[in-house]
């Protein structure tokens, strides 16, 4: 089998353009042989793909829909899972830790010690997200995600379709192009299941510890790692970490919790 390349993932992109979600998924289907596998975070994004694959007839057996349980997954994730496996008829297969990985970093640097630094942090995601990754993508053809190019700044370039070049594959983002208005309204009027912290909230869920509401005129993704400058805020699935050295002790010793964080109207409820 031809591994992917730059020239087919262009070329793909161009003619996901013009389509509509359903024409998307069966296109890449159709041109990409082997392993396809999409990541989801149950996130409402990932939530509306997920039904896009199943009314395509995509989601028992041509892709593969996995989720990175990283052990510290709101309870709220967790029913959402559940609720979507019974929904649709599917498994959605979990891609944990390493056990030797946490049990060594909260050894090292105790339960909440991805706190202490960017770096810390940067290594917590690193052992419960970016290694799972790896293993959940090893021999994949492409990978199917729920990027949108208007969840942040660090985000806006992202593209429907691109080379990978570390993995080897081509990264597809069918919802790119979406707003989160879109998003809203695809999800309630066709009913789909989701993560009711939306409703309170959270436009973006992550880990417990690592997530809050956000404010009232905040962007989507303000809070995620609140604790750390804007320009840092990314785990390394998507976006790669930047460069700069930082040091333990740059962060803020004090965090806000969700309690205490007058939040923005939900973006939707039923």
């Amino acid at each position: 089998m031809t591994r992917p390349d730059r020239t087919q993932a262009d070329s793909l992109a161009d003619r996901l353009s013009g389509l509509d979600l359903p024409g998307r998924l069966h296109l890449i289907a159709a041109e990409i042989p082997g392993r396809l596998v999409f990541t989801t975070s149950l996130g409402v994004e990932d939530q509306a793909l997920t039904h896009g694959l199943a009314m395509a007839g995509l989601a028992k057996g041509r892709v593969e829909i996995v989720t990175l349980d990283t052990g510290r997954l709101f309870p709220e994730a967790y029913d959402t899972w559940a609720e979507t496996e019974s929904a649709y008829g599917i498994r959605i297969g979990a891609y944990a830790p390493e056990r030797g990985a946490v049990e060594a970093f909260v050894r090292d640097e105790g339960i909440n010690g991805f706190r202490r630094s960017v770096a810390a942090r940067q290594a917590c995601c690193g052992f419960r997200k970016v290694e799972p990754l790896g293993r959940a993508l090893d021999g994949a053809s492409g990978w199917l995600t729920g990027l949108r190019a208007g969840q942040s700044a660090n985000r806006a370039e992202t593209p429907l379709a691109a080379f990978d070049a570390e993995r080897g594959l081509i990264k597809l983002n069918p919802l790119a192009d979406w707003t989160r208005a879109q998003v809203d309204s695809f999800v309630r009027e066709n009913f789909i299941p989701y993560n009711v912290l939306h409703d309170r909230g959270f436009p973006s869920i992550g880990c417990a510890p690592c997530t809050r509401a956000v404010k009232l005129g905040e962007p989507e993704r303000a809070g995620r790692w609140w604790w750390e400058q804007e320009e840092k805020k990314e785990c390394g699935l998507h976006v790669g970490r930047p460069s700069a050295s930082v040091q333990p002790g740059q962060e803020p010793a004090i965090f806000e919790s969700n309690q205490d964080v007058k939040t923005r109207q939900p973006e939707f409820a039923r």
